[in-house]
């Protein structure tokens, strides 16, 4: 049997750094992501993911004086003026930190990791970053939820939670400028053979390299709305490849609407609004279309972000589409 081994992220336009750990830093402050995904409503035990994240930049400099230097009255703060006088970053480093927790059935896997990443111009407006996420991951079966068609000794099957623990390494870079976006980033680098025994009870396991690639482009509607449609595309041999087709219409720094199509598996809608220059939410709502769909209510995401240090008063990222 063929299935993911990482969580799908409908939001990751919200939180690209929860896949590229080169995204590390990327703003002026220290931006915190809460998120909770409950996938497939309806099936008993389908995958339930919570993670958090937290990144900052090191000596980052920046030439603004004020929080609105670089704004003029009445316009769209990150409008086409915003653009105008966007520059790329100046040489700074960024750490990170993630923590997962993905749970299906009797699986679930528990990751830590520690992220380093360095950000440099490439031109007056466009830079590129490079980065690392190395931890460790705790793969744990809990035998009281297995099922067996064959009687089995009662002191497996009721023996609670068997562990693994492994590292894990991901590795990323990232271009970006003020309109466009483009990285790549493998995770699970170092592939692990993973196996829990206990009696006659044996189960066998393998995680291979997941690379996961992601584009974006914004356009301007009017001076006060854009769009970015974006993709990420998802490869783990020998998986069938995912692609996700997203577009974000964005008001200003305030509101923003999209939807996304996930290649023969369903449709997505999303809302998010950024509260003030401390919180943000996003809310995203999947449409299952393979035949899953007779069997679930649908896929319910959440992320809150908190930005911490942000004493440009920004509502919304500079770095980040």
């Amino acid at each position: 049997m063929h299935a993911q081994q990482r969580p799908h992220y409908t939001q990751y336009i919200l939180n690209n750094y929860i896949i590229n750990p080169a995204l590390a830093g990327i703003e002026n402050y220290t931006d915190i992501k809460l998120s909770h995904r409950h996938q497939w409503v309806g099936i008993q035990d389908a995958p339930v993911t919570t993670y958090i994240t937290v990144s900052a930049p090191i000596d980052k400099k920046d030439d603004r004086t004020t929080a609105t230097s670089f704004e003029r009255e009445g316009e769209n703060p990150r409008g086409r003026s915003f653009v105008e006088s966007y520059t790329s970053a100046k040489p700074h480093s960024g750490v990170g930190m993630t923590l997962i927790n993905d749970q299906t059935g009797p699986l679930k896997r528990f990751s830590l990791y520690g992220s380093y990443a360095y950000h440099i111009g490439l031109t007056p407006q466009v830079s590129i970053s490079a980065g690392f996420s190395a931890g460790f991951t705790n793969n744990s079966l809990n035998t009281a939820k297995l099922i067996f068609a064959n009687p089995i000794d009662p002191a497996v099957s009721g023996s609670g939670y068997l562990n693994k623990i492994r590292p894990d390494l991901t590795a990323g870079i990232y271009i970006y400028s003020p309109l466009f976006f483009v990285g790549a980033a493998m995770q699970q680098i170092l592939p692990q053979k993973l196996s829990f025994a206990g009696d006659t009870l044996v189960v066998r396991n393998k995680s291979y390299p997941q690379t996961f690639v992601t584009a974006g482009y914004k356009f301007f509607l009017s001076d006060d709305i854009s769009m970015i449609p974006s993709a990420v595309v998802r490869y783990a041999n020998p998986a069938p490849l995912g692609v996700d087709l997203n577009a974000k219409i964005q008001y200003r720094d305030q509101l923003w609407i999209g939807g996304t199509y996930r290649y023969k598996d369903g449709i997505a809608a999303m809302v998010g609004i950024n509260v003030n220059s401390t919180f943000n939410i996003g809310y995203a709502y999947d449409y299952t279309t393979s035949q899953l769909n007779r069997f679930t209510r649908g896929t319910h995401e959440v992320v809150l972000g908190f930005i911490l240090g942000n004493k440009y008063g920004d509502w919304c990222p500079r770095n980040i589409l």
